[in-house]
Parts: C-alpha cells; structure tokens; sequence
C-alpha cells in the first residue's frame, strides 16, 4: 500500500469518549475500514474535577462492544471495586479507568492525535491532524462530547482567567484552599464543584438565580410486583414512562415537533444535582439562591460581584475566585476544526445540527454523534448510556452503505458538497427550519 492510499478511508470518527470509543468498537467487529482520532476520554479525564461522582447509575454508565461483554459491572467485578445498578454512585476515577480499558481492548488503532482542520474535497472531506498528516474520508463521524462546548455568561467574558474561570478548567481544587470561592450556578457542576472545594480547605459560596436549589430524588425501591413493574418501568435514564420513552424510542422522539423536542432535551433530566451530593453540601457550604448578577469586575486581586438578591435588593459578593459551573451548550461555531465554509452549509436549530434517522447532516457524509445530537434524539444523546443505540444504529448504516456504494463518490460542485436533505428524514424536515 502506497502512502496516497494509507491516507485514505472509508470513515473518519473525531473524539474519542463513549460514543466515539463504542461506535469504533462497532466498527471494527464489522470490518469497516475507519481511523479514529483523539484523546480517550478526554472529557472526562480532563475537564471533571478528581473526586467527582457520575450522576448517572451504574446501568447506565457503560461503554458498548457489539457483545455488551465488557460492562462497567464487569470491570468493577474483576478489579474488586463496588457496584450496583442502582443505588452505589460511580466515581469519576472509575469509570474513565474503565473507559481507558474499553479503548485497549476494543478499539486498539485509536490515534491519541487531535484533528485541527475539516473541509470538504472532491465529494469526500480532508482532515488535516495536529502533526500535519491529512487524511481523507468518505465519511466523517463527529463525535466531540462536551470538550469544545464550555458556556461562560457573556457576563463573564474579558475578566482574567487568574480570577474567573469555568468549571470544566480544573481537574484538580486544590489552590483554592484556604480562599474565598464564589461557585456561580445550580446544577450538579456547581454543587460538585462546592463540595470539593470545601472538602479541599475553600471557604464557599454557590451563587445561582434560581429561587430554589433542587436535588434530584434518592432512588426508589425496586417495585415488588410485575404489575407495579409495569406502572414504573426502569430504563437507563431513571424509572417511569416519560424517562422509559426518552430511553427506548429515540426514532420516534426524532419524530416530535421541533419546540417539543427542544423544551424536552432542556427540561427532562436538566442540570439538577444529584441526591448524594446533599450531605457534602448542606451545613457546610453558603447557599445564595434568588440572586441575579449585574455586575463582576477584578479590583485590588478581588472579584467583586454587584447582585440583587429576590426583593431587588443590591448587595456586594466578594471573593479571591469565581467559578463559572454554567455548564455545556452545543454551538457548532465553537468546533475549531470546521472549516468556515462546510459549517456555512450546514442546516442547524439554535446551532445545533438536524440530523436524519442515521445521524446525517445536511452534508452527505457528514454525522453527529452524543450531546451534539440531543436536540434530535432527545434527552438520550447527552448521557452515555445512549452510546448503544448510536453505536449500533450507525454501525449498520455505515456497513450497509460501505459495502452498497463501495467507492461510490458523493455528489460535488465545484470542490464543495451538496448540501442535501437525505430521503429519511422522515417528513419531519419543514418543522426544523427555524
């Protein structure tokens, strides 16, 4: 094989977390020619801080081979470690050590080399790697998680990283101990960032708009009976029907009005801490719900923060540091590796991409997998337990295309893609135009 020809191959899969990870181990088990690129479970080993715990059970919080053999179960089995599918949070240390096991074993080419440029060519795309390698592909598998996708309030924005930063920037607390904290939002981010950062010597303040601060419940027994079964049906996503729903039938979620399923990937299973994050936080850390920020300016080596307080009252927060726990938003103009002119063209709501049943852009070729894909599958797409139904869906779709095209190319003009609605839409396409 020359080397023109080792540049080449059928798909291209960018990122390297459980969707990326489990649609490569699929890709694999069927023979597809692909390469995968990035850092394994970069996300998560990189931008959570140490001693977090996933809100997520221990059922869902696994990677997925074609034989659903190696589970998260089955890796804490063999290295001794607790598990339950319900009730035992799951570390953050364990499940990216389980991750890094999952990629050694399963998708062994992964290439630990990040891709910094994405554009179209001759009816394919060319990616260009951070050692200067381009490699073109007849399809591209987008499948970034949350790593460019950090949200920081335009309030924020200009103060210096000495003194403001996201949450997603500190894999570690421990220069803040013994300083003023000032944790700004009321989700599980913020609430585990609190609570780390008190048990690490911080003195802390969660600030958040919100009147109240709400935990998601403890889980429920297990119901006793088939029918009560049936009543609260378990998923991977939690019990009850609305949950089972989100977590069975992604398809027909896809299906949905467009501002349903825009309200439901916002609202179901939002950005509510967790239940066991309660002991850790209450008596021990300052809570300041109902304030609105108006102000945050650096003065003398301070954040100072101007608020109103539920009466409008103002008052003035200070601290040594702010952190900014506001959470991921997909935004596809924040993907530093789009080339301008691909992004131009491709048919998005509210930044994020409209797919068909089988992930496709508007650009043949091109697909979303994981958080980029929730405002189409639903509220599934931004946990990791919906990595199976991906992995497997995609993984067939991309078989069956390979072996019916071969080197089919994709329709050009001049240099550039199509843009093009592909047949399985489902009819559903007007109501995305937005």
């Amino acid at each position: 094989m020359n080397n023109t020809e080792a540049n080449h191959c059928d798909v291209a899969v960018i990122g390297a977390g459980p969707y990326g990870l489990s649609l490569a181990a699929h890709l694999r088990a069927a023979k597809v020619n692909f390469r995968i690129f990035g850092s394994p479970m970069h996300t998560w080993a990189a931008e959570m801080p140490r001693g977090m715990r996933l809100k997520s059970d221990g059922l869902a919080s696994s990677l997925y081979d074609p034989d659903s053999e190696f589970t998260l179960e089955t890796y804490c089995k063999d290295n001794g470690l607790p598990y339950a599918d319900v009730g035992i949070p799951v570390p953050l240390e364990t499940f990216v050590a389980y991750g890094l096991e999952f990629q050694k074993r399963f998708v062994p080419q992964l290439e630990n080399k990040s891709v910094v440029s994405l554009k179209p060519s001759n009816g394919a795309y060319v990616l260009r790697l951070e050692d200067g390698e381009t490699v073109t592909a007849r399809r591209v598998i987008v499948a970034v998680g949350l790593t460019y996708y950090q949200y920081v309030p335009e309030i924020f924005s200009g103060l210096p990283e000495t003194h403001v930063t996201h949450s997603g920037k500190h894999k570690t607390l421990d220069r803040f101990k013994n300083q003023e904290v000032v944790v700004v939002g009321a989700g599980a981010s913020a609430l585990d960032t609190a609570a780390l950062l008190h048990q690490g010597g911080a003195r802390v303040r969660v600030v958040a708009r919100v009147p109240q601060i709400r935990l998601w419940d403890p889980p429920k027994p297990a119901p006793t009976s088939f029918i009560a079964s049936l009543r609260n049906p378990l998923s991977g996503l939690g019990r009850g029907w609305k949950l089972y729903l989100c977590a069975e039938a992604p398809l027909l979620f896809r299906l949905m009005p467009l501002q349903f399923r825009l309200e439901k990937v916002k609202r179901v299973l939002g950005p509510a801490p967790a239940w066991f994050i309660k002991k850790d936080i209450v008596g021990k850390v300052a809570l300041h719900p109902g304030l609105s920020i108006k102000q945050v300016r650096v003065e003398n080596g301070k954040v100072k923060l101007e608020v109103t307080n539920s009466t409008g009252a103002p008052e003035t927060l200070e601290a040594d540091h702010l952190i900014a726990a506001t959470g991921y938003r997909v935004d596809l103009r924040r993907l530093p590796f789009f080339d301008a002119a691909l992004l131009a063209q491709i048919q998005s709501v509210q930044n994020t991409p409209v797919l068909s049943s089988n992930f496709e852009s508007s650009l043949q070729g091109l697909y979303f997998i994981g958080t980029s894909a929730a405002n189409t599958f639903g509220p599934l797409l931004r946990f990791a337990v919906g990595a199976k139904f991906t992995a497997r869906r995609l993984s067939r779709h991309l078989a069956k295309s390979a072996l019916r095209n071969g080197a089919q190319q994709s329709s050009q003009t001049n240099g550039h893609l199509v843009r093009k609605e592909p047949s399985n839409y489902a009819g559903n396409i007007a109501n995305d135009r937005v």
